[in-house]
């Protein structure tokens, strides 16, 4: 595509700033939208996410456009019930009121910091993360997403420790930078960046003496272990819930050979899993926890990396040898983190989560029992649930017919054995009445197909 001239590049500026700032699209403007899009993608994005998206790879006339609460509207108007969540995001919700509110008055002052005064919002956030995060964990490097977050703790273990390997396990997801990436368990992502960072050892989730077999074989032969890194709940492992003496082992085994437990709650935190932190369904305490998703209250993208103190002394004569994020900490970010934290808070979205989780998971076990050839087991904690299904074509059908019937899941073409529920907390029960229904018309048809051809 050969460059455009000035006033054609402004006139396509002009004509999208139109679509945004109108309160109301014509018809033909909305069909435009639709269109454009799918054509914007195809030439100057990636033609690939219009094949692969979810659970509507092959509908390419849902544009989202507008949202609130727990549901989205396309461009037509049509309205959806977001049970994906962002993988993890809208725990408060679609443009919760709280959060917005905070960010527009903080736009009204300023929008971004200066990068050399003191910006007193950063240091408001890190220590309102230090109030509500277990144990004495109080020091905050704010990034803005989550595998961001885990680069930072990657590296301030090592710093911290002067030791090179980490422990991470199978299945396990903490982001597609190339030092998370180095970290996650899934082959499909790591395999056409190999080599990757050195010095990282996976082992099966949920095996508290493969871990520490792991670091006692690195250390017998010379080596040096400066962390081990572990989701609480894995989630894009398949929503997998470890036993539960693994993470207090983990914190005996980090202990024991003095290296630093990296517990990575960017899908868990928040409250997401019925608790404030994945961490304290088994009362533990980690050296780094890194948070995301949820953390910007839905509003804002934000993460953060967050230590004990005696970890952060390394970082006091250059402060900036960790890292130095341009918008790390901006203000309108951390004005709607401190926004979702005071409104999680308040409405004790932690409860809320473990009250319509636990609902969901009993409509849900319902079905399975019902249908156990389709639908193979379901499990989770809170509003982070998963569906494993007999095979991937069974869970990319269900998820198919959940979005004709305007319901959003967290299914894939190319892994949808196990479907995600992550709706916002805030999701009416009468909503959840009605995903649950659809769920069970699914699961009954695909059960019944299922016998036809076997017959």
């Amino acid at each position: 595509m050969e460059r455009k001239s000035t006033e054609e590049s402004l006139q396509l500026a002009k004509k999208i700033l139109g679509y945004i700032e109108s309160e109301t699209l014509t018809l033909e403007q909305k069909k435009n939208i639709v269109s454009e899009s799918v054509d914007n993608f195809t030439n100057h994005v990636t033609k690939a996410i219009l094949r692969h998206r979810k659970s509507v790879s092959t509908d390419f006339s849902v544009v989202e456009w507008e949202d609130e609460g727990a549901v989205f509207r396309d461009t037509l108007g049509d309205e959806y019930i977001d049970c994906l969540g962002g993988y993890g995001v809208y725990l408060l919700g679609h443009r919760n009121p709280k959060v917005v509110k905070a960010v527009q008055a903080q736009l009204n002052r300023y929008a971004l910091h200066s990068q050399e005064m003191v910006d007193p919002l950063r240091g408001y956030l890190s220590q309102l993360v230090a109030y509500i995060t277990p144990g004495d964990l109080q020091h905050s490097y704010l990034v803005n997403c989550g595998t961001e977050a885990n680069e930072m703790a990657l590296k301030l273990a090592r710093l911290a420790t002067g030791k090179k390997w980490f422990i991470s396990t199978e299945r396990g997801f903490h982001g597609k930078t190339m030092g998370s990436l180095s970290a996650s368990g899934k082959g499909t992502f790591r395999e056409p960046y190999l080599p990757l960072v050195p010095g990282f050892q996976h082992v099966p989730y949920g095996n508290a003496d493969a871990v520490e077999q792991a670091i006692r074989m690195l250390i017998s032969t010379g080596e040096s272990v400066a962390g081990v890194i572990v989701e609480p709940i894995q989630g894009e492992g398949g929503v997998n819930i470890p036993p539960d003496d693994y993470l207090p082992r983990l914190r005996q085994i980090c202990d024991r050979y003095e290296c630093l437990l990296i517990v990575d709650e960017v899908q868990t935190g928040m409250g997401r899993t019925g608790t404030m932190f994945g961490v304290d369904h088994w009362n533990v305490v980690p050296d780094i926890m890194t948070l995301g998703k949820a953390f910007g209250g839905g509003v804002m993208p934000i993460a953060a990396m967050v230590a004990k103190r005696k970890w952060w002394d390394q970082m006091e004569e250059n402060p900036f040898l960790l890292g130095s994020s341009t918008f790390g900490g901006n203000p309108l970010c951390c004005a709607g983190a401190i926004a979702g934290i005071h409104t999680i808070l308040e409405e004790d979205i932690p409860g809320m989560a473990k009250e319509k989780g636990d609902y969901i998971m009993k409509g849900l076990r319902e079905i399975q029992q019902q249908y156990p050839g389709v639908l193979v087991d379901v499990r989770g904690r809170g509003l982070l649930i998963g569906m494993e299904f007999a095979d991937n074509a069974l869970g990319y059908t269900l998820a198919k017919q959940l979005f004709g019937k305007k319901i959003l899941v967290g299914g894939t073409l190319n892994n949808a054995t196990v479907i995600r529920l992550e709706p916002p907390a805030i999701i009416s029960y009468d909503q959840i009445d009605y995903v649950l229904a659809c769920i069970e018309e699914g699961v009954s048809q695909l059960a019944k197909e299922s016998s036809a051809i076997v017959g």
